[in-house]
C-alpha cells in the first residue's frame, strides 16, 4: 500500500464523522487528485449534490495547479449555482515527500443563517450591511461542465461567444483558465482549443504568450 492510499484510508472514516457532527447543512468531500476527472473518493452530506467518482470543481483545479505550494483555505464564501451561500474550507493533502495528493473539503450551507440574520436585523431595527459579492462555483461533478462554466463566464464579461473573441480578449481568457489550473489536466488544451474554435497549436501559442507576459517584471 502506498503512503497516499494510507492517507485516504485513514481519512475516509472522518468524512462521515465530521458531516454527522455538523448536521444536514454540512457536506464533507475527500478528493484524490491522482484522478482529477474522478477525484471525489468519499462524500458525506448533500450540500453540493456530488457523488463518489465525480470530478473536482474549479476550486479543486486551483488547488491542483498550486501543487506543493497549496495551503489551507479556511472559511471562504462561495455560492452554489442555485444561489445558496456556502462557507467552505479546503485542506490540501500531501504525501510524505510533499507531493499534493488530494484535499479534504468541508462545505456548510449558511443560506438559512444568512436569511435569519436579515430577518432579525429587520425586527430589531438594525442597519443591514451591504452584502459583499461572492463568486459562484460550479459543483456539477463533470469536468467538461466546469470548463464550460469558466468559459461562459468570459463570454458574459465580453458579451460575445468565445469563438468570436478578439486576440486580446482570448489571451485574457486563456490567462484566467491558466490561473484557474485548467491546463494542469490531461487533455484540457484540446478541449479548450475546440471550444474556442482554434487549433491546439494556436492555443499553445497563446499559452506561451501568457506565460511570457507573467514572467516580465
Amino acid at each position: 500500500m502506498s503512503t497516499a492510499d494510507a492517507v485516504f484510508g485513514a481519512l475516509r472514516p472522518l468524512v462521515d464523522g465530521i458531516a454527522a457532527t455538523f448536521g444536514r447543512s454540512c457536506e464533507v468531500v475527500l478528493h484524490d487528485y491522482r484522478d482529477p476527472e474522478r477525484s471525489v473518493a468519499a462524500v458525506a452530506g448533500s450540500v453540493t449534490g456530488r457523488e463518489v467518482g465525480d470530478a473536482m470543481s474549479e476550486i479543486g483545479l486551483r488547488v491542483l495547479a498550486a501543487g506543493t505550494e497549496a495551503r489551507n483555505e479556511v472559511g471562504y464564501l462561495t455560492r452554489a449555482q442555485d444561489g445558496r451561500l456556502l462557507k467552505c474550507t479546503t485542506l490540501p493533502l500531501h504525501d510524505v515527500d510533499g507531493t499534493l495528493i488530494g484535499a479534504l473539503c468541508i462545505n456548510i450551507d449558511v443560506s438559512a443563517i444568512n436569511r435569519a440574520t436579515g430577518v432579525l436585523s429587520d425586527l430589531l431595527g438594525l442597519s443591514v450591511v451591504a452584502e459583499t459579492p461572492v463568486p459562484t462555483t460550479d459543483f456539477s461533478g463533470e469536468l467538461d461542465q466546469v470548463l464550460e462554466s469558466l468559459i461562459e463566464r468570459a463570454e458574459r464579461i465580453n458579451a460575445v461567444p468565445a469563438s468570436a473573441l478578439g486576440r486580446d480578449q482570448r489571451l485574457e481568457l486563456v490567462r484566467s483558465l491558466n490561473d484557474a489550473g485548467v491546463f494542469a489536466l490531461r487533455g484540457a488544451p484540446a478541449r479548450v482549443a475546440k471550444r474556442l474554435g482554434i487549433s491546439r497549436t494556436g492555443l499553445y501559442n497563446d499559452l506561451a504568450t501568457v506565460k511570457k507576459d507573467s514572467e516580465q517584471p
